[in-house]
């Protein structure tokens, strides 16, 4: 059975015979053209139109061309000078001196530096707050460091809280220890004070020590005064005894010393470094008595003692091979007790300042006491007659 429609779709794709001699005539899917008409003259034309477009084209090509060459001068050029900007360091503003951003650039960048340079002619120098603090605090303010000192061991560490808690800068506990000091962790934060509760390997790095006893507390030195100060503020004083320690540096003596001096009521500690006083491992040792006892700065002790000796002190030196026993001998009220190291002793030059030597009587089996042994003897028989 014959479709029509296909009949028409085939027709369709088939070209007219009438139409395929005329270019100029109109293709419409196989329908007839409208059959437009030309005239002769204008057929005559259309080989002089096609020479025009002809050349038309070719000088559109040529200038193309041209213009091709020009555009890729140009980008040769520009890659040159965008290279050189980069070398230079120039802004990618500086690329396009036509567009103005260039001159936007400069501008903006000339106020920035008027804007400086009237902001560090007007504004004081300030310094840091760290440093401010150290100042008012008493220290130089040189090295906020240089001012601190880390201390570990409950006592230690639980005396300096009690009586110096705004000195306290940081604190740092291990899990076991961080109970018992609950109070100095809200009294930090209250404070906006840092405290760590650290675990034990990182804690002995703190510390420096194995002997930390669970605590590290970062604090504040103690004002260090010199000789002709502290006898200045005690001139008062019919009772007094001081300490001078000639060579005598180990922490864990020191700490000892401490300790006793603090039992028995000695103010303070005669030396040439009298920072050590202030160590972590001698303020364990004396579990607390490093905050009841003053370190006293000399600068030469055979000086510092005379001094004492014209604010009416007696000096005594204490020797294992001379002197009168110790507790057969009246001792003053107002003393310096000055003790050397244990291999040398006192030094002969101290030794000739000397008012009273004593001597601490024993069986003779050992040569000699350690040092901290022997001052906390010799602090407990002045004790006991003048206290």
């Amino acid at each position: 059975m014959n479709n029509p429609k296909s009949q028409q779709r085939v027709s369709r794709r088939q070209s007219p015979s009438a139409n395929a001699s005329s270019p100029w005539q109109k293709q419409s899917h196989g329908k007839p053209s409208s059959g437009r008409k030309r005239s002769d003259a204008q057929d005559d034309m259309r080989p002089a139109r096609a020479e025009r477009y002809q050349g038309r084209n070719q000088q559109e090509r040529t200038q193309g061309d041209k213009g091709s060459a020009v555009e890729q001068a140009q980008g040769k050029e520009g890659r040159e000078r965008k290279g050189a900007d980069r070398s230079s360091g120039k802004g990618r503003f500086d690329r396009n001196p036509g567009s103005g951003r260039t001159e936007r650039r400069d501008s903006y960048q000339h106020r920035e530096d008027m804007r400086g340079e009237a902001t560090r002619r007007e504004a004081p120098r300030r310094e840091p707050a760290h440093r401010a603090s150290g100042a008012q605090a008493g220290f130089d303010g040189k090295d906020q460091r240089l001012n601190e000192t880390r201390l570990y061991g409950i006592n230690a560490c639980r005396e300096t809280f009690k009586l110096r808690s705004d000195e306290v800068i940081k604190l740092y506990l291990d899990e076991e220890t961080a109970p018992k000091f609950a109070d100095v962790m809200k009294y930090l934060a209250r404070n906006r004070k840092a405290y760590h509760v650290v675990d034990a390997d990182e804690l002995e790095k703190i510390a420096g020590s194995q002997h930390h006893g669970g605590v590290v507390m970062v604090v504040r030195r103690k004002p260090v005064q010199d000789m002709a100060a502290y006898l200045a503020a005690n001139t008062a004083k019919s009772r007094d005894c001081l300490l001078a320690l000639d060579g005598v540096g180990n922490p864990h003596n020191l700490g000892a010393i401490m300790r006793s001096c603090a039992h028995f009521g000695v103010a303070g500690i005669v030396m040439t470094e009298a920072g050590l006083l202030q160590s972590g491992a001698a303020a364990r040792t004396a579990e607390g008595g490093m905050e009841h006892v003053e370190g006293i700065l000399c600068d030469r002790l055979t000086d510092a003692l005379q001094l004492c000796r014209d604010a009416g002190y007696s000096i005594i030196t204490t020797s294992s091979h001379g002197g009168e026993s110790l507790y057969r001998s009246k001792l003053p009220a107002k003393v310096v007790v000055v003790f050397g190291e244990e291999m040398d002793g006192v030094s002969k030059a101290v030794a000739s300042r000397a008012d009273i030597g004593v001597q601490i009587p024993g069986t003779g089996l050992v040569e000699s006491l350690n040092v901290s042994v022997a001052a906390s003897l010799i602090l407990g028989e002045w004790y006991r007659q003048q206290g």
